[in-house]
């Protein structure tokens, strides 16, 4: 029996990953959860699953479950805040914390998790993005265990296994190509946020399917694989895939390659991660092969999505550069959320951000977190023009 703690509860990933849990009681446990300000599934959840400990945003959402959960039997102990959500990761007992907490905010709970030696199954792409040589540092100084949960990373993953780094010629990361696959950049100057959630293939959350649209999501993920697969970016390619069949592929270095295949259901990578080595029964439908259409690959338009340029200027500038597109990219995205920006100025507000930041070494953790206090301020000034 693994005792797990899910951070980000209430997301798509922590969904998917309750659902995995709930299908295999014999062999997981919830120990405790997080989320952010989504008390009313979190209160669902803490019903069905009874963990011991929990954690919300604020003083004001602990008053409030803890009045709703008043009068109940193994009530959890409720904390708050980041202080408390890292309580929640750190906490005695855990055998894997899944991060699937969005944004920036999932970083200093993963590295409490990291530092008290946990298996962690990382959904928060951001916390290698922004501190990456920091993070693999800590990884390995703590014995930490660090699992991609990102259906591309856990694909390289896999495809990796049993394999020397030296037979490696490139990692090849697919992409769907999002809503606006073959569009023009004029062409999407009037899209809608409701265009842009559209995803084709995945449900996602709110900020993921702007990222997958604008194709950050891709730039972003090439950055977790760089210091995931301790790859330079000159080995890391993306092609555009839009059945969403192969989740990505390693070429290696006699020509020939490996891809894992399945279809596009986060249940997969999430299973794995909590399984491995082994793999849990029945987790995804099969691929029907026979109805197939066909699987298709393209190289990206980059000229169009900038975003994914950006990604790699940002992992070759190195230092505290990942952190400054980051944390623009976040602050364009939520912008274009709330109707303040165009969709395409989302790029835009990413790169005039960039050329006003002098890179840093990234030596702590505070550094970081200060050039991202920095982009997100230069940001917000670029969007109110």
């Amino acid at each position: 029996m693994k005792n797990i703690v899910i951070l980000g509860s209430t997301g798509s990933i922590g969904a998917s990953a309750l659902e995995v849990i709930e299908k295999f009681p014999d062999r997981f446990r919830v120990l405790g959860l997080s989320a952010w300000k989504n008390s009313e599934l979190l209160m669902s959840q803490i019903i069905k699953f009874r963990p011991q400990v929990v954690a919300v945003a604020d003083e004001r959402l602990r008053n409030r479950l803890a009045s709703d959960l008043s009068g109940r039997q193994d009530i959890p102990e409720i904390l708050c805040g980041i202080q408390g959500i890292s309580e929640v990761a750190g906490m005695p007992g855990a055998d894997i914390v899944i991060s699937a907490i969005v944004g920036s905010a999932g970083l200093l709970p993963t590295l409490t998790a990291v530092r008290a030696g946990r298996t962690v199954a990382l959904a928060n792409k951001e916390t290698l993005v922004m501190a990456g040589h920091i993070f693999t540092e800590e990884v390995r100084n703590s014995g930490a265990c660090l699992l991609p949960v990102d259906s591309e990373h856990s694909a390289i993953f896999q495809c990796l296994s049993g394999r020397s780094r030296e037979s490696v010629r490139r990692l090849i990361l697919t992409a769907s190509g999002g809503p606006f696959l073959g569009r023009t950049a004029d062409e999407m100057e009037e899209v809608t946020t409701a265009d842009a959630l559209r995803h084709p293939s995945w449900q996602m959350g709110r900020k993921i399917s702007i990222d997958s649209a604008t194709l950050m999501n891709k730039g972003l993920e090439v950055i977790e694989a760089s210091y995931l697969f301790d790859m330079p970016a000159g080995m890391i390619s993306a092609l555009v895939h839009p059945q969403s069949i192969v989740h990505s592929l390693v070429e290696f270095v006699d020509g020939s390659c490996l891809a894992q295949l399945s279809n596009p259901d986060m249940k997969g990578p999430i299973a794995y991660a909590l399984s491995y080595p082994e793999r849990l029964d029945a987790v995804m439908e099969p691929i029907g092969w026979e109805r197939l259409p066909g699987l298709t690959f393209s190289m990206p338009d980059t000229d169009t999505f900038r975003c994914l340029s950006l990604a790699y200027e940002a992992l070759r500038s190195g230092g505290t550069m990942p952190a400054v597109l980051n944390a623009a990219n976040e602050a364009a995205v939520y912008a274009f959320l709330d109707g303040r920006i165009s969709f395409n100025d989302i790029p835009a507000i990413i790169e005039k951000t960039m050329e006003a930041h002098m890179t840093e070494t990234a030596t702590d953790i505070e550094l970081v977190i200060s050039a991202d206090r920095w982009a997100r301020s230069m940001a917000a000034e670029i969007i109110k023009g």
